[in-house]
C-alpha cells in the first residue's frame, strides 16, 4: 500500500470534524454554520473512506458518495432558506431564528 496509513488520514479526519463543530457552536451566521457543517461531513466521508482503504473494499467510498449527495440537498434547502430571509430584510442571526414564523 503506497501512501501514508490509515491513521493519519483518520487524524486529518476527526481534525475537520471537530473544526466543524466549533463552527457550529461558535458562529452566528447561518452561511458560517452551512460550511462549518459540510466540513464535518467532509470530515466524516474522509474516515468512511480511510476505513475502506484500510480494509480493501469499496463499502467506503459508495458511502460516501451517499453522503454528499445528502450533502448537496442539505446546502440547496439551506442556501435557499438563507436567500429568503435576506430578501425579506431579516436578521441573519442564527440565535434570534429559535421560532419559524411563515
Amino acid at each position: 500500500m503506497n501512501g501514508p496509513d490509515a491513521v493519519w488520514y483518520l487524524c486529518l479526519a476527526a481534525f475537520l470534524f471537530c473544526t466543524g463543530a466549533l463552527g457550529v457552536l461558535i458562529r452566528r451566521s447561518p452561511l458560517i454554520v452551512l460550511l462549518s457543517l459540510e466540513i464535518m461531513l467532509n470530515g466524516s466521508n474522509l474516515a468512511l473512506i480511510a476505513f475502506a482503504r484500510q480494509h480493501g473494499r469499496e463499502d467506503g467510498q459508495i458511502f460516501a458518495l451517499a453522503v454528499m449527495a445528502v450533502a448537496a440537498s442539505e446546502v440547496v434547502v439551506g442556501l435557499g432558506l438563507i436567500v429568503a430571509m435576506a430578501r425579506r430584510r431579516l436578521d441573519l442571526d442564527v440565535d434570534k431564528l429559535r421560532t419559524l414564523r411563515g
